[in-house]
């Protein structure tokens, strides 16, 4: 086998990427037929390398053996600052022949990452390609994130609830601010610890004035004992900003939130919840519905794949110099 070489990626480069992350898409959609069938042809992912290569600090790097170009990898940042100083290889960023070959295109491409001070890096992998994922893994990267894609559910498949699932009425906005509190708090606790930051009470009911009358959004409530005790927003997976290109099926609905105040856990309110979301899902003409959770966050990654989501990537995270 000829000796790897790596450079950086270039815009001359892109039609040799996307044959390559066209082929990866292929692969993943075997496991995973649900993903879109758009990015199984190279046009397509050239499209979407173009675009992701026209970011502004967008870099990466570009692998090849002998004539043969086997891989690259394509990151840039967010402004985020819950992020830290970050780049992100998202889902059409990087597709390699040999999975060791990742190791080398991250060693040329971090070098500038970490030299221009971006240290937080982030990368959704396909979860099928256990191969790739434990190559990052033998980065220094960890499993931090899921996204999970699943099939719509038909009303005989849904359990009989333990609570009331209804819509949410504007009389329900006091309990809806509260319940976001209640999600933003959970996951600032151990084992998850995300930064972000968790927001005022007078601000979410802002938002829940503001927002509550917006059709795109479905939202839920479960009562249980004629209390609200946990809500669910549903809307169409084109509303969210972390399923993008090859990680967004085709017309797919999005279980965008859900949240129990601590008091209702075990009753499976989680459940009925999720349930409600991709039976409106069914019926609002989607033809599948994702999620995503921390995989840290004990109570989402035991409940979610419980209802059926299978992962579909995985978002792997190494902050650098700890």
């Amino acid at each position: 086998m000829s000796r790897l070489q790596v450079r950086s990626l270039t815009a001359a480069d892109i039609p040799d990427a996307a044959i390559l992350l066209a082929r990866r898409h292929r692969a993943h959609r075997r496991d995973q037929p649900l993903l879109s069938p758009v990015y199984a042809e190279p046009d397509a992912t050239a499209t979407v390398l173009a675009e992701a290569l026209a970011q502004p600090d967008a870099s990466g790097a570009l692998a090849v053996r002998g004539t043969d170009v086997v891989g690259f990898l394509l990151g840039a940042p967010k402004a985020a600052p819950s992020w830290g100083p970050n780049v992100w290889v998202e889902a059409a960023g990087q597709a390699v022949t040999y999975a060791e070959d990742i190791r080398d295109l991250y060693a040329f491409a971090a070098e500038r990452w970490v030299a221009e001070g971006r240290t937080a890096h982030y990368v959704l992998a396909p979860a099928s390609d256990t191969e790739l994922v434990r190559s990052w893994f033998r980065l220094g990267f960890g499993h931090q994130h899921c996204h999970g894609l699943r099939a719509l559910p038909t009303p005989d498949e849904v359990r009989a609830p333990r609570v009331v699932i209804r819509r949410a009425e504007r009389a329900d906005i006091p309990l809806l601010a509260e319940l976001d509190l209640v999600l933003a708090q959970h996951q600032s606790l151990v084992p998850t610890f995300s930064a972000a930051r968790v927001p005022e009470l007078a601000e979410t009911l802002k938002s829940w004035e503001d927002d509550f009358d917006d059709t795109d959004f479905a939202t839920f409530v479960a009562e249980h004992e004629g209390r609200v005790v946990g809500s669910a927003i549903g809307c169409s997976l084109a509303k969210s900003g972390a399923h993008t290109t090859l990680a967004r099926p085709d017309n797919a609905g999005f279980l965008g939130f859900a949240a129990v105040f601590p008091q209702a856990r075990g009753l499976g309110v989680g459940r009925a919840l999720g349930e409600a979301v991709g039976l409106w899902s069914a019926e609002s003409g989607f033809s599948s519905y994702v999620t995503d959770w921390r995989v840290t966050n004990l109570l989402s990654s035991r409940a979610w794949p419980a209802l059926g989501f299978a992962e579909s990537f995985t978002r792997l995270h190494r902050l650098v110099g700890y």
